[in-house]
């Protein structure tokens, strides 16, 4: 197999030469892009494997590149934020992003988050009918949950909410994206519903509901469930 392509699209010449550098190290094939007009125009030509996206460029925001990515491609997208733009981060996520690494970033995170991504893409084209983390089992198919073989019994919405994550396995779901999906547009902004039945969740999944190392906050954005 090929290694995997990887797009940059950034304009600080630092973050670029350190991502060239990160990845290729490890294998990855790189091009870069420095607006979002080029890096639109190379995604087209040379259709990467996952793109690597800043939020702050010279041309078009962050948000722009991913709604016109989205209009004809499900190719990963992990955006490049600066730390307290939490709002920024929001946005890109319920634009299509599939994860945000924060700047500075430390590399061996961002390796991890970039094989995560990969293998989500990876894993939505093979539709795995049956998804395992630890001693939790879920068959899809037959809606049957298990934990350390036992039977899990689920509400109708606790189950809605697990295959939501489990869908999107390894990837950030904003509160809103979650909310919509599961209640409807017009539960949208009641994150209260959300964080009722995610302790449910954890209170049934996780070995210790106050330590959750599966279905995971991310702080003021939303959550994310946890694959391997």
């Amino acid at each position: 197999m090929s290694p995997p392509f990887v797009l940059i699209v950034d304009d600080e010449p630092q973050i670029r030469r350190l991502l060239t550098i990160t990845l290729e190290a490890v294998g990855y094939q790189v091009m870069v892009a420095v607006t979002g007009q080029e890096g639109l125009v190379l995604a087209a030509q040379h259709r990467p494997e996952l793109v690597i996206l800043d939020l702050g460029l010279p041309d078009l925001t962050g948000q722009e590149v991913l709604r016109r990515l989205r209009e004809w491609t499900q190719t990963p997208v992990v955006v490049l934020s600066v730390q307290d733009d939490e709002k920024g981060k929001v946005a890109a996520l319920d634009a299509g992003a599939d994860d945000y690494i924060t700047k500075p970033f430390n590399t061996d995170e961002l390796l991890a988050r970039l094989r995560t991504a990969l293998r989500h893409a990876s894993r939505g084209k093979t539709e795995e009918p049956v998804f395992t983390a630890g001693d939790l089992v879920v068959d899809l198919a037959s809606r049957r949950v298990t934990r350390k073989g036992q039977p899990v019994k689920l509400t109708a919405t606790e189950y809605a909410l697990l295959r939501l994550f489990i869908q999107h396995a390894g990837k950030v779901l904003t509160h809103h994206h979650i909310l919509e999906s599961v209640w409807g547009k017009n539960h949208a902004e009641q994150t209260h519903y959300l964080r009722v039945y995610v302790a449910r969740l954890r209170e049934k999944l996780e070995a210790d509901p106050a330590r959750p190392k599966l279905l995971q906050t991310e702080a003021s954005i939303g959550y994310r469930l946890v694959a391997g």
